[in-house]
């Protein structure tokens, strides 16, 4: 006789739709959860709990709460990368890559608002855990490597200033993004629409090239 998990795969070794649709579900009942109940008060039982399934099933899918929340960080972190990338990659210049970076960072921000809150309760919650904090800090490393490799760029290109250091203008601009979701916590008010707009004014001024003065008397 087959094993369930033999049984739910496909001749090939891949997962079936269905196997592929519950973990789906799974991780967005998990996501669901931490950002409701904390990092720390989110068990395995309290997510099957809401998707109305045995802790059992979960553990069918996942060897344990510390994969479940790695695959956690791996969906919200390339949906994210897949809708920033989309927006910044159609600009033709240097600059209009980092306004619609960091706008499309916050416009991605505001409407998940949710998967926001549980990765901040992850990052949060799992420092110092050799399972997890790993996944966080490879997400927010990754992303200031991006943007610095941008901003290199756009000064080898001669649209951004030479004047500054493009790794400590990529942890500003990561930096000012990241303290959007945890503001977000405190005031579901915000308009993170708006703040995009106000960041990308402010670093497409800190970082582009000024025209010379024109030489002649001074007053």
């Amino acid at each position: 006789m087959e094993s369930g998990r033999a049984a739910s795969t496909e001749a090939g070794g891949g997962e079936t739709f269905t196997s592929t649709s519950r973990r789906a579900q799974i991780v967005a009942a998990a996501i669901d959860t931490i950002a409701e109940v904390g990092y720390a008060q989110a068990s395995l039982g309290r997510i099957a709990e809401r998707i109305g399934v045995s802790k059992g099933v979960i553990s069918y899918h996942f060897a344990g709460k510390d994969e479940l929340v790695r695959e956690v960080i791996a969906d919200v972190a390339a949906k994210g990368a897949a809708f920033i990338r989309g927006r910044a990659m159609s600009e033709t210049t240097a600059s209009g890559r980092l306004r619609a970076w960091i706008e499309s960072n916050l416009e991605f921000i505001g409407a998940h608002r949710t998967e926001m809150m549980a990765f901040v309760e992850i990052a949060w919650g799992s420092r110092g855990d050799q399972a997890v904090s790993p996944a966080v800090g490879a997400v927010l490393t990754g992303g200031v490597a991006a943007v610095q490799e941008l901003l290199a760029s756009g000064q080898a290109g001669g649209e951004f200033r030479e004047d500054f250091d493009p790794q400590v203008m990529a942890m500003a601009i990561r930096g000012a993004v990241d303290a959007v979701p945890p503001r977000l916590a405190r005031d579901p008010r915000l308009d993170a629409g708006h703040y995009g707009r106000e960041l990308a004014d402010l670093f497409d001024a800190a970082t582009r090239r000024t025209a010379p003065r024109p030489r002649g008397r001074s007053r």
